[in-house]
């Protein structure tokens, strides 16, 4: 089975484009919904957290407080490179499970949606990378429209990730997504063809 990996910076619009190729009938993994889920009530992944960090990051109805594990972690990179080491091992086995049970179903080409797909060390999960690139002001706009947060704020999380340009450098190929969505489409039609792939090859 084929995985190519789809990732971006903050704002980039990767979201949209995993939903354009949902749409198009291609099987996609989400690396957030992957992460949220091994820290799942009951799981073996928030008791670790809850181990380490202590009680005050689990909520009474026992979901992970994703609030107090921030304010903890956040600024520290200590204490964040000891909650990736204690979380990135269960999303690697996770996403394998995953995309072994789409190979298991008949899938022959799987795109894996993350956006910290280097920062992680991810990238030797699949065969090849997309990244969608836009400009910084772009990106910055998107994202304090989307999330109603400041300039600063957006930037803060800009400077946690990894470089638009570093990614692009690592990229198979790379998506100029700098357009409106109808632009994006015409990219995604673009980028399926130089892949190879076409609604006839979606499972």
């Amino acid at each position: 089975m084929r995985r190519i990996g789809l990732t971006g910076g903050i704002g980039s619009g990767k979201s949209a484009a995993a939903e354009s190729l949902r749409a198009r009938g291609f099987p996609v993994l989400d690396a957030d919904v992957i992460a949220r889920d091994v820290v799942a009530p009951g799981s073996p992944g928030l008791e670790a957290v809850v181990a380490r960090f202590g009680p005050d990051v689990r909520r009474e109805d026992g979901t992970l407080n994703r609030i107090a594990l921030g304010t903890l972690v956040f600024g520290d990179p200590a204490l964040r490179q000891e909650l990736e080491s204690l979380l990135h091992p269960l999303i690697a086995a996770e996403t394998s499970a995953r995309m072994a049970a789409l190979e298991g179903d008949g899938a022959t080409v799987v795109f894996h949606d993350a956006a910290l797909l280097f920062e992680a060390g991810a990238e030797g999960r699949v065969d090849e990378v997309i990244v969608l690139v836009v400009p910084e002001e772009v990106q910055v706009a998107r994202t304090m429209a989307r999330d109603g947060c400041t300039e600063v704020e957006v930037r803060q999380r800009m400077g946690a990730q990894m470089s638009s340009e570093d990614k692009a450098a690592r990229a198979d190929h790379v998506l100029d997504n700098s357009g409106d969505l109808d632009a994006l489409e015409v990219r995604i039609n673009e980028l399926l063809e130089t892949l190879g792939l076409s609604f006839e090859s979606a499972p």
